[in-house]
């Protein structure tokens, strides 16, 4: 349901460097028809009716010009900002598109749980929160939703590391100051042994595999379902573990 007095943008932060596997969110789920990671997070985003705006947060830099292509493309709105200081280019997107809120995903995560976003955006409103958290689900498939003033004042107050890619950071160490509020997933979906986000060309492996078996539900690929089926595929499951202690030591800080 949409709000009229509030717009929810989602805010997608871009860059292609990364010295483990580059150019990450444009590397392709399904190589024959050319369909990538941003690609499918975008029709997910699309999908879901209280999202009012999608922008693309593009780190500054030659190598990241081909992700303003890619906006300019797919007519979705974009601004350039700093690389380090990811914190500041969401702002910039809230500014842009005149946004109240923002909506958080990354741009190496190809499969959101997208089926409480709608419940969890309304119950955010009733309350009147800050901000709202999908916590301790598979790496790679939550969320946040955050007030644009409190991203500003988390900029404003905190210190460099809150500025970098762990946006809410400052809310989370200083909760106090915030009207928050942690959601959790179904137990199915609390799960430390998988991860669902390409950071290393075995994640892509496993989501490769997993836009393969699920294909024909795309965009809205149901993570339920996509956990019963890598039960299965004990192969998959080991392939990504090594990564997936740290992967969950970062996510909640």
């Amino acid at each position: 349901m949409k709000n009229s007095a509030r717009k929810l943008v989602a805010a997608i932060a871009c860059r292609n460097n990364g010295s483990r596997l580059y150019g990450k969110p444009l590397q392709n789920l399904d190589t024959i028809n050319q369909i990538t990671i941003l690609d499918n997070i975008i029709a997910c985003l699309k999908s879901l009716k209280v999202i009012d705006e999608i922008v693309l947060a593009i780190s500054i830099g030659i190598d990241n010009h081909v992700f303003e292509e890619y906006a300019k493309k797919n007519n979705i709105a974009f601004i350039f900002g700093d690389e380090r200081d990811v914190l500041s280019r969401l702002i910039s997107c809230g500014e842009f598109s005149k946004a109240t809120d923002i909506f958080r995903v990354t741009s190496e995560s190809p499969f959101l749980y997208f089926d409480e976003v709608e419940e969890h955006w309304n119950n955010y409103i009733h309350l009147n929160l800050d901000a709202l958290f999908m916590d301790e689900i598979i790496d790679g498939c939550g969320f946040e939703i955050i007030k644009l003033s409190a991203l500003k004042k988390s900029h404003m107050q905190g210190e460099i590391r809150h500025r970098s890619e762990l946006c809410s950071l400052y809310i989370r160490e200083n909760a106090e100051q915030f009207n928050i509020k942690k959601v959790f997933p179904p137990k199915e979906l609390i799960r430390k042994d998988l991860r669902l986000t390409v950071d290393n060309p075995e994640d892509l492996v496993v989501c490769r595999k997993v836009y393969q078996k699920f294909k024909d539900s795309a965009p809205r690929i149901p993570i339920l379902e996509v956990v019963q089926f890598l039960d299965t595929q004990s192969n998959l499951i080991q392939l990504t573990l090594p990564f997936t202690e740290s992967g969950y030591n970062l996510m909640y800080k």
